[in-house]
């Protein structure tokens, strides 16, 4: 192929580009050049076109005693080939060429922008679960890897560019795909824990294990850059006897698993309501021995006057035997009765008799007044379900204020001594005015006559 026309020193000047289809690597020659037929398919004058289109690489490979060297154009490209766009041209053209000159090179265009294809078919293999290690269940693997290149100077140095035949270096690449896709399936089992019956449903995870180990070995040894694997298929022989016994033994362990989770759930179950049972038994105690102890008050409290005039008449009563005495005793003499003594001892005695009776007076006021007070209202306590757990308990201006910070609503359930069983706290009729909304006060009505402002 080529284009051409004649350069001003009589030449041939070559207009040098690729118009394949499908490659990865084409050499170029001059039109009428076949393979190895003359010198002349690596004569390049000095000043032809070079033509590289977007997504190729054209590679300038000259041949010299110490070895081969490059000049690497990245395409869109148009334009003459000058010493100023390839340096190593102008190293070995120097200044003895100039116009139409020929130089020696090998011009190679590589496809950086195509995606190369190579679809897979590992035979059967035998793949081994740990359970039965010594009986092997065959399997086939099926996909497609796609790739393309990226490092074109490490493709060079890895791969002989003369001669390049794609279908060969697919065959090649395919050959070391097969080889790491089965070594990465044959140790699934074991390194993913994934047993032989269930690879099938694990095909993804499997297949971005098989592309983690695949990618770093293909770009080291073939230079390419692998962009996706897709293992679209795990066959595996069903009706091999060794599957089907591993089938009995995943379905067996599946159901004890399923069985042992089951006990597992119900135990925490009754655990947990054996726990609820005696959080609330114990609350309910505490609540009884509170309210024991708020009677036992209240009643001391009740008859704590009584007790005081029963202490006071004892007084009072030693008090006059006491009087009594001293009206009978004698003016030592041992004659009759003391007239002073006796008056002494009735004075006294009717002051602590109006004394007593102004006590009995009084501490019957009181006990007549303990007891027309009413005792107080006994305080209505709930207990409150919180994340399935009894808490509480609290009374009504608690559960108030738990509702206005928004910790108690209608759906809250909740529970008293009495109550059959738990209900949600918008259903119990008591508890409408915890949620009911504050209401504001009625202003009066605004002054009829305002007195109207001064003027400014």
């Amino acid at each position: 192929m080529g284009l051409f026309s004649r350069g001003k020193s009589g030449g041939i000047m070559n207009v040098i580009r690729c118009d394949e289809e499908e490659y990865l690597v084409w050499k170029w020659r001059p039109e009428g050049q076949e393979l190895n037929s003359t010198s002349r398919e690596n004569s390049i004058r000095y000043g032809s076109s070079l033509r590289v289109k977007d997504g190729e690489l054209a590679v300038f490979v000259y041949r010299q005693k110490d070895g081969g060297m490059q000049d690497f154009i990245e395409g869109p490209y148009d334009d003459t080939i000058k010493t100023a766009n390839f340096p190593v041209l102008s190293n070995i053209v120097g200044l003895a060429f100039g116009g139409s000159s020929p130089f020696q090179a090998e011009i190679y265009f590589i496809n950086l922008a195509g995606n190369n294809q190579i679809k897979f078919a590992v035979p059967y293999f035998d793949v081994f679960d740990p359970r039965l290690p010594d009986h092997g269940v065959p399997m086939a693997v099926r996909g497609t890897l796609t790739f393309n290149i990226t490092d074109y100077r490490g493709f060079i140095k890895l791969n002989r560019m003369i001669n390049f035949d794609l279908d060969q270096f697919r065959r090649q690449i395919k050959d070391a795909l097969t080889k790491y896709v089965k070594a990465v399936t044959l140790d699934v089992p074991l390194s993913m824990g994934i047993p032989v019956v269930q690879m099938e449903r694990k095909i993804m995870q499997i297949n971005d294990a098989v592309l983690a180990y695949l990618k770093p070995r293909l770009e080291s040894d073939f230079g390419v850059n692998v962009k996706g694997l897709d293992i679209s298929a795990l066959d595996i022989d069903k009706d091999n006897e060794y599957y089907q016994e591993l089938r009995h033994l995943t379905a067996g362990n599946t159901a004890r698993t399923m069985d042992a989770q089951t006990d597992a759930n119900i135990n925490n179950l009754h655990r947990t309501q054996e726990i609820n049972a005696q959080n609330m038994e114990e609350t309910l105690r505490i609540q009884r021995e509170e309210m024991q102890r708020a009677q036992k008050l209240q009643t001391e409290s009740n008859f704590m006057g009584a007790h005081a005039l029963n202490q006071q008449a004892d007084v009072l009563k030693t008090g006059a035997q006491n009087l009594g005495q001293m009206g009978s005793m004698g003016d030592g003499s041992g004659g009759g009765m003391n007239a002073a003594g006796m008056m002494t001892g009735m004075m006294m005695g009717g002051a602590m008799g109006g004394q007593m009776a102004g006590m009995m007076n009084n501490m019957g006021q009181q006990m007549q007044s303990a007891m027309n007070t009413p005792p107080p209202m006994p305080q209505v306590q709930y207990m409150v379900s919180v994340n399935g757990q009894a808490t509480g308990p609290f009374n009504l201006p608690q559960l108030q204020q738990m509702a206005a910070q928004g910790q108690f609503s209608p759906q809250t359930f909740v529970w008293k001594n009495g109550m059959p069983q738990w209900e949600m706290a918008g259903n119990v009729q008591e508890l409408a005015a915890v949620f009911a909304p504050a209401s504001m006060p009625t202003p009066p009505p605004m002054p009829g006559g305002m007195p109207t402002p001064p003027a400014l």
